[in-house]
């Protein structure tokens, strides 16, 4: 009897040893027992959210509310207090933080790759046509178009430092067009500083991703469709499967005004100072991070398609899914190479 329990222990200790060395295996190879959290909250005057598969709960919403909150007292427009709406009642400038830094250095990059379409000193233009914080009693004509205009363009401000100058009092600047792609960059630097290697983390429709789900399966992302008679979203026209990554995505159907019987697009073009019309209704972008992909969404809507699919031409590190009109009116899309290995399903 003493040499069986003698045997069922030395079986007890060696099974024992081998459960440790397969759990210590799997830890090793990032495989070890992932339950699935979900967070939810508010900042940047809309909505975020993140999906992250770890061991335990290591990113909490108290410490992403925290996050961004420290971001929108940089750059929300809807903060009187904030850094940018201090920036935009001074004479000459401010001093900024590094959030406020980064936005503008990468924003004046995009101006300068996609020849001054994306501007961040359109405030001026963005408020008047009725897509700011305070609503016109109407539309600014000609004249007025001219006036603004003199306080438009990215050579009347500049970085040196942490201080950010102006040319005039009257320039001023909206940083919404970049600023929820670079959002949820720091969500996803916040998820990774915490070892978490999978998650979806989105804020306002922009997104980053990484990893998969537990069981291998990739994350699924869905891209509206356009009505054929209209420019409202319908079903899911795509199904795609980014892998890691940001996807952001902007169009004239997600934000518009209606003026004589016609939409009036959010997105200006700073070197007429009206809205953007062409024949762009959306634009998905690819890219390796959030700031980059929405820095260029809204550029590639005001570029129209031909400038670019010109500019996309050849790049891998981004890439566009474009849904657009065709002269006889019907709805076409097409894709760049760098976009292109992402979509799965066609619905």
């Amino acid at each position: 009897m003493a040499k069986y329990l003698n045997i069922k222990r030395k079986w007890l200790v060696i099974i024992f040893l081998l459960s440790y060395w397969i759990q210590a295996k799997n830890e090793a190879l990032g495989q070890e027992h992932l339950n699935k959290f979900h967070i939810e909250g508010y900042s940047q005057g809309t909505t975020y959210q993140i999906t992250y598969y770890a061991a335990d709960s290591v990113v909490t919403q108290k410490e992403t509310d925290s996050l961004l909150a420290r971001l929108d007292r940089s750059v929300s427009l809807y903060q009187p207090s904030s850094l940018i709406c201090k920036f935009n009642k001074s004479a000459k400038g401010i001093i900024i933080d590094e959030h406020f830094k980064v936005l503008v250095k990468k924003a004046l990059e995009i101006n300068k790759a996609t020849n001054n379409k994306v501007d961040i000193t359109v405030k001026p233009l963005v408020d008047a046509w009725g897509f700011g914080v305070k609503k016109p009693a109407k539309f600014p004509d000609s004249a007025a178009v001219k006036n603004i205009l003199k306080n438009v363009g990215s050579d009347k401000i500049w970085l040196k430092g942490l201080f950010l100058h102006k040319k005039k009092p009257g320039v001023q600047i909206d940083l919404n067009g970049i600023a929820q792609g670079y959002a949820a960059d720091l969500l996803a630097n916040f998820c990774e500083q915490r070892h978490v290697l999978n998650y979806v983390a989105e804020i306002g429709g922009e997104l980053r991703i990484k990893g998969h789900k537990p069981d291998g399966e990739q994350f699924k992302i869905g891209i509206e469709a356009i009505d054929g008679n209209d420019i409202n979203p319908g079903p899911l026209r795509k199904i795609i499967e980014p892998g890691d990554g940001a996807v952001t995505t902007s169009g004239n159907y997600r934000k518009h005004l209606e003026a004589g019987g016609r939409q009036i697009s959010h997105i200006m073009d700073p070197k007429t100072g009206y809205p953007t019309q062409n024949e762009m209704i959306s634009v998905t972008v690819w890219a390796k991070n959030g700031i980059t992909a929405d820095g260029y969404d809204n550029g590639f809507i005001a570029m129209g398609l031909k400038n670019s699919l010109r500019f996309l031409a050849g790049k891998t590190d981004i890439g566009a899914y474009i849904i657009y009109k065709k002269p006889d009116g019907s709805i076409a899309d097409t894709v760049t190479a760098g976009f292109k290995g992402y979509i799965k399903l066609k619905k």
